[in-house]
């Protein structure tokens, strides 16, 4: 199998674009995948996302707990959720996967825990390529793609999407069964 893995300058937004069109142009050669996660906090990568490929495929969009950014306030707005869910896109509101109360701990009282040290590690390729690995558990734990078959992760750094790879999910419990078999894109470090 031989196939291009496209390297961005930089990382941020203004990959978005890109990353869609090389997802949609994975997906379109597979027959066997089935579900894309994509980590959209405000919901308007994954809305582009779903009017990009037309439903050839389920999209989860994963996206902050209530109280990331402010106490009890969600980052996506009913009206998103509305227009994802009008488009067929299923919304998971929830805790990270790699960080979540470990890194309530670290705040409070220092150090490292191993959940930071898995996120740090994959953060050794990209920020959106940790983010990838994290929703496609966050989405696996909440029982909304399976983990015996390929997905696309799609990810990236604060706002917009700069990273996306083929994944065989895991849950939370098994961590280290989740396998990267493809990178489609990232942004070179």
């Amino acid at each position: 199998m031989e196939e291009k893995v496209v390297y961005f300058n930089k990382e941020g937004k203004e990959n978005t674009d890109d990353v869609i069109n090389l997802v949609k142009s994975r997906l379109d050669k597979s027959d066997n995948i089935n579900y894309i996660v994509i980590a959209s906090a405000s919901g308007n990568s994954a809305l582009r996302l779903a009017n990009k490929i037309n439903g050839n495929a389920e999209i989860i969009n994963i996206t902050h707990h209530a109280g990331f950014h402010n106490p009890n306030e969600l980052d996506i707005s009913e009206e998103m959720l509305d227009k994802l869910n009008e488009n067929g896109v299923y919304t998971f509101i929830g805790s990270h996967a790699l960080s979540g109360v470990g890194r309530g701990i670290t705040n409070k009282f220092g150090g490292v825990n191993p959940t930071e040290i898995i996120a740090e590690t994959l953060r050794m390729f990209s920020h959106g390529i940790k983010v990838c690995g994290e929703i496609a558990i966050m989405a696996a734990d909440a029982g909304l793609i399976p983990t015996n078959e390929d997905i696309i992760a799609i990810g990236g750094r604060g706002s917009g999407l700069d990273s996306a790879a083929v994944i065989k999910p895991a849950n939370m419990t098994n961590v280290f069964d989740l396998r990267f078999h493809e990178i489609i894109c990232m942004p070179r470090p």
